[in-house]
């Protein structure tokens, strides 16, 4: 097979030299397959490619690509492209030039994409993964937050790392994926082109790696990067959801029903404070009934209509906490704007805790339940390609 060793870099000048070094000693353990390493350069002020240039000489398999500063996932998409249409590679890694990932790991990724993986993440939060024991406790938040929002607003339980920047993929799955449609050019790219690989039914195989902090330079995430993150999620769920778009067109009855009773009960004199649960309350009733009979019903099953009511209720009941205390400090905190949009701005975060909650709890997907549960019951084989609930 020809592999290529993709690395994204900008400012990395101190690490690209060490780096090569060490990938062509990795490569030398694992002479049966040939080896390439493809340094995506977003026009370094530092003299980044000008090291990598000064190494080529007597390296055929080191190949620099250059182009401007557009964010780690174009320089992906750029360095994929390459890898694909003008070098011919057969397997491509996504792999960091700061030795956060270990270049002594690329054969064992390898030898899963042997056994018939399509998919191999270098992962930190299976068994056996790590993260530095250093890392303040913002820095761990901040990587687990991101995961779930992955997992569980993205829609990809199964994967325990969908932020991991070490991989390696099949070049046959990233021809079904269009890359220039994941529209995204930060670290947001992880986490859309691992959605867009398990869509087109790619088998996926996490393996633990220790993931070591950089000891040169400085990270490149910044807020944009964040925020990019966070909102590609969302809409990864939005375009590729059905059932999100059902439950979004429930939660705006819910929305209508809400006020509607808010605002019937106040204007019959009661208290603002006693009319919003109220009318909270009265919204998940018909909200259970809409989404038990309508957004979920294909995944009822057997189950009974009444522990689907208490769990939809017990969500709810969280949900009426974080919509009413929202009312209350919006109400205290701004007592001359219309209560009416105090009520309607506790919907936002109540709506968001509501549908994941209930997705993955109240009425969970019968069939992905199922294929994991048939997973477990599979014995090991070193040939089998395994997915983490």
């Amino acid at each position: 097979m020809k592999i290529v060793v993709i690395t994204p870099t900008y400012n990395e000048r101190d690490n690209v030299a060490r780096l090569v070094h060490a990938l062509q000693a990795e490569f030398a353990r694992v002479p049966r397959h040939e080896w390439h390493h493809l340094v995506v350069d977003d026009a370094s002020p530092d003299g980044t490619a000008d090291a990598v240039r000064e190494l080529q000489p007597g390296r055929p398999g080191l190949h620099l690509l250059m182009g401007p500063r557009q964010g780690l996932g174009a320089a992906y998409v750029r360095g994929m492209r390459h890898a694909m249409d003008e070098l011919g590679a057969d397997v491509v890694y996504e792999m960091d030039a700061d030795f956060s990932h270990r270049p002594a790991d690329l054969p064992r990724l390898l030898r899963e994409i042997e056994c018939g993986a399509d998919f191999v993440i270098g992962s930190r939060y299976v068994e056996g993964g790590s993260i530095p024991a250093q890392w303040g406790w913002h820095r761990k938040a901040n990587s687990l937050l991101g995961n779930v929002v992955a997992r569980y607003v993205a829609g990809i339980p199964q994967v325990r790392d969908c932020t991991a920047g070490f991989r390696a993929i099949r070049v046959s799955t990233l021809r079904q994926i269009s890359l220039g449609e994941l529209r995204v050019q930060g670290y947001a790219f992880q986490v859309a082109l691992l959605h867009a690989a398990v869509t087109a039914g790619a088998r996926v195989k996490e393996i633990p790696v220790d993931f070591v902090d950089r000891t040169h330079g400085e990270s490149k995430l910044g807020l944009r990067d964040i925020v990019e993150f966070v909102v590609n999620a969302w809409w990864i769920r939005f375009t590729s959801s059905r059932t999100f778009l059902k439950f979004a067109a429930v939660g705006a009855t819910g929305v209508v029903v809400n006020l509607g009773v808010f605002t019937l009960l106040t204007s019959l004199g009661l208290n603002k404070y006693a009319a919003s649960p109220i009318a909270i309350e009265t919204s998940i009733v018909t909200n259970f009934l809409f989404n038990n009979y309508w957004t979920f019903r294909a995944r009822r099953g057997n189950g009974r209509t009444r522990i689907r009511g208490l769990k939809f209720n017990l969500v709810s009941l969280l949900s009426l906490c974080v919509s009413y205390g929202t009312f209350v400090v919006l109400s205290v905190l701004f007592p001359a704007v219309p209560p009416q949009w105090h009520q309607l701005a506790g919907i936002v975060p109540a709506t968001l805790i509501n549908y994941l909650l209930n997705s993955y709890w109240t009425f969970p997907d019968l069939e992905r339940r199922r294929a994991s549960e048939l997973l477990r019951s599979i014995p090991a084989t070193p040939g089998d390609v395994q997915q983490n609930d």
